[in-house]
């Protein structure tokens, strides 16, 4: 007789409890694996993954100790982080699944866990998610920021991505960074990908329709002016599907319009209300699902104005939240969910499905970690067939990281700061400004610095860097900006970055504050105060409006230049580091 993991340690639960055997025993019967025993339930399962940022091979993530929520999204998912997260969805303290979600101990439990995410790896776990629900019961939803994040990315125009994804087994993606490649290239692209690239906000503008140039492409529509396919109905454990597209509604602003100048974007609630209303009009849809990369506040107030969604996979935000977040609207409520970055979770829900509409539903979000699962043969073969060009110069070591290089949190990383300061010393520039980026994997002590973590931290296609004269006031200009931007109480109104990163000065930053406000008491490295008249020598890097003349910035790369934060005392979106 053969009996499973699972049934295995419930039998020694039981023995246990009846005390037929030490509790030491049981313990040591437990195995982390048993994170990826999800049982089956209901008819279709929905797989999602987002943000993976290019990143093929499994690498090293730490979750930020600081993502402030303010207003409405004070205290609530995602703006939780550390002992406060914990907390809010149960996990247990010094876990697996603390390390996975949280920054906590994130030195000690990375190199006790080991690394997250790769292809192939994520491939074993969603073949096993599938082979588990049966043949036709499942999708696999990708959230999109795919295409870009990697050298062999940026060398391939996103075409090695395309191409794993197709091995994995996508069905469905929309996008973001997708649109910083030209358009002709994205074009390509859809078109090499399998599944179906989704975006009902995605459309073209009046002066192009008269004589577009993608007017034989298949997701242009030209009655309706969209560039993509805005749904696509799937049939799965008997019911019909709808996935809807939510591209990043603000592309044309974070990043260049200039690579894509036929293309409008934007939030569109009632354009996506319209596209809900006729799809349950007319395809007649058991389940309609949004696959986001709005951003999680985003999609949490978007949930709340439009009915008929019963669920938004959700991205951009890197946020990973353990759990579906219900949403109450005027005919009912969404499920909100967000499945972090860099291939490190994947995230399923199950829907029971009967009577034509969602009747039940469980939700699990998975950590990746390769130390668990066996990496799949065939997709480690294609990783290594499509590094293999450009391998000697990604694998080059640089240096060895003396302390955890990190980006992710809504202030200045470790390896901004590394950045930061290659620009001020390169450059011969007082203060230097780096994008508030939220993709970029981590480096722990002692580990090598590699041609590869440089580029995971700086690859885009417009990487130029520049020099040039600033004032004081168009500093604080910028930096007032960026924290709008992050911290505006109105969710439509923020764009999902981090704030942007600083070499050479400090300041205090009120995020409680109005536009205009935020920011207070600039100083350069030496105490000096800055002043709204004087100017500065800036350097910086990843213009969004016109390009900028000098090199790429991975060709120019001790004090961390994080600003004091007053009036956040006691915000569950924060630990260490807090003034005031």
């Amino acid at each position: 007789m053969s009996i499973s993991r699972r049934e295995f340690i419930r039998l020694m639960g039981l023995a246990g409890a009846a005390g037929m055997m030490p509790s030491s025993v049981f313990a040591a019967a437990r195995q982390p694996s048993d994170l990826y025993e999800v049982p089956k339930f209901g008819n279709v399962t929905l797989m999602h993954m987002t943000d993976c940022h290019a990143q093929l091979n499994p690498i090293y993530f730490r979750e930020p100790n600081v993502n402030l929520g303010l207003g409405p999204a004070h205290g609530k998912a995602p703006h939780l982080v550390g002992n406060s997260l914990l907390k809010h969805f149960n996990l247990e303290p010094g876990s697996i699944e603390a390390h996975a979600f949280t920054y906590l101990g994130y030195d000690e439990a990375a190199h006790n866990y080991g690394m997250v995410g790769g292809f192939a790896h994520l491939k074993t776990l969603v073949n096993n998610i599938r082979d588990s629900r049966g043949p036709g019961n499942s999708l696999l939803l990708d959230g999109g920021d795919t295409w870009q994040g990697s050298g062999t990315a940026y060398y391939t125009r996103g075409k090695d991505m395309v191409g794993a994804c197709n091995l994995l087994g996508v069905d469905v993606m929309t996008g973001h960074w997708e649109f910083t490649y030209l358009d002709e290239e994205v074009i390509s692209n859809v078109n090499d990908f399998k599944g179906d690239f989704v975006a009902q906000n995605v459309a073209v503008t009046d002066d192009a329709l008269f004589d577009y140039k993608f007017a034989d492409f298949e997701g242009f529509d030209e009655d309706e002016g969209t560039a993509f396919k805005p749904y696509t109905i799937k049939n799965v454990g008997g019911a019909r599907v709808a996935v809807i597209g939510q591209a990043f509604p603000y592309t044309p602003i974070a990043n260049p319009s200039r690579f894509i100048p036929d293309w409008t974007f934007g939030i569109q609630d009632e354009h996506m209300q319209g596209v809900v209303d006729s799809v349950r009009e007319n395809e007649n849809p058991d389940v309609v699902v949004v696959i986001s990369h709005n951003g999680m506040d985003v999609d949490l107030k978007m949930a709340s104005r439009v009915t008929g969604i019963d669920a938004i996979f959700g991205g951009h935000t890197h946020d990973g939240v353990p759990a579906a977040i219900p949403v109450k609207n005027a005919a009912g409520k969404t499920l909100v969910t967000n499945a972090g970055s860099n291939g490190k979770f994947l995230g399923v829900m199950d829907f029971d499905v009967r009577n034509g509409k969602v009747q039940d539903f469980r939700y699990r979000l998975l950590p990746v970690f390769s130390n668990l699962l066996e990496a799949n043969a065939e997709m480690q073969t294609y990783i290594d067939d499509v590094r293999a060009p450009y391998k000697k110069e990604l694998e080059e070591e640089l240096a060895t990281a003396e302390e955890t290089l990190y980006r992710r949190g809504n202030f200045n990383g470790t390896f901004d700061q590394v950045i930061c300061d290659a620009l001020t010393t390169v450059k011969d520039a007082q203060i230097s400004l780096s994008p508030g980026f939220r993709w970029g994997t981590t480096v722990l002590p002692g580990q090598k610095i590699t041609m590869d973590n440089v580029m995971d931290q700086t690859c885009i296609t417009y990487p130029e860097t520049y020099r040039r004269e600033m004032s004081g006031e168009e500093i604080k200009l910028i930096l007032e900006d960026v924290c709008d931007n992050l911290f505006n109480e109105d969710a439509y109104y923020q764009q999902g970055g981090d704030m942007v990163r600083l070499g050479g000065m400090d300041y205090v930053c009120d995020p409680t504050a109005g536009m205009g406000e935020r920011i207070q008491d600039m100083t350069l490295n030496d105490g000096t105060k800055i002043e709204a008249a004087k100017k500065y020598m800036v350097a910086g890097w990843a213009t969004v409006g016109s390009q900028s003349p000098g090199e790429p910035i991975w060709e120019e790369i001790d004090k961390l230049n994080t600003p004091k934060l007053v009036n956040v005392k006691g915000n569950p979106g924060i630990e260490e580091y807090v003034h005031g």
